[in-house]
């Protein structure tokens, strides 16, 4: 086996001191970069801790310090703006039968306003048997999403909305266009009409929007909406 000469070995130990001091100038102009000339006496012991800030990669203190910071600030940010970005939700109701009015936002930054929902729930109940039964909120967002389409500011006129069971049985009695599982008596239909406006139209708004099932009675001049399949008739 081959021994190495000293003059080998003695350049080799040059060469890996002169790394070492390659490193360390780098590692200590880094730290100048980042700190300023206030930070020339700290030693690069200070600046690498990969025991500490993870294997793989060296992280230095104030880089480490500098992301969290700008990662909580765009959080913070991203937060803000969703909350911007996110209208408010308002619905006027008119109902035909009752006479009941109302006019108010049921949605806003981001959440439902459960004491709106109610008021809604009130004002489409069964007016028949004053059954109060929750409506979907898909539905409600339907109405507001109409009104939007359509771009009118007069009150939805509600024809018919949620119905008990006796009811809904009642009605089939009388009129075949009656389904026996009717989405109105799970809160998830509503028949409407708009002043000012043919069904025809509210039911060419209602179709663009594919959201849900879309009955046309031109006869009674109503449209019905549910939050069923998308389908029409």
């Amino acid at each position: 086996m081959a021994t190495k000469s000293k003059q080998t070995i003695k350049a080799e130990e040059i060469e890996i001191s002169t790394r070492r001091d390659f490193l360390k100038k780098l590692a200590y102009g880094s730290l100048l970069a980042l700190g300023g000339t206030n930070m020339a006496s700290a030693t690069v012991r200070s600046i690498i801790e990969p025991h500490k800030y993870g294997h793989g990669r060296l992280f230095l203190p104030h880089e480490e310090v500098h992301h969290s910071l700008i990662h909580s600030k765009l959080s913070k940010n991203t937060q803000s703006t969703s909350k911007r970005i996110t209208p408010a939700k308002s619905i006027h109701l008119v109902h035909t039968q009752t006479g009941d009015k109302l006019k108010l936002t049921y949605f806003e930054k981001g959440r439902y306003i459960n004491n709106a929902l109610h008021e809604i729930n009130h004002l489409l109940r069964d007016y028949h048997t004053n059954d109060v039964h929750p409506m979907d909120t898909a539905l409600i967002d339907q109405l507001y999403d109409l009104k939007q389409t359509l771009g009118i500011n007069q009150p939805i006129q509600v024809v018919s909305a949620y119905r008990a069971p006796e009811t809904n049985a009642a009605l089939r009695r009388i009129s075949s266009g009656v389904a026996e599982h009717s989405y109105h008596m799970q809160g998830r239909a509503i028949d409407i009409r708009i002043e000012g406006l043919q069904a025809h139209v509210i039911k060419k708004a209602a179709l663009s929007m594919a959201r849900g099932g879309v009955g046309y009675y031109p006869e009674s001049n109503f449209v019905h909406l549910d939050t069923g399949d998308i389908r029409s008739w």
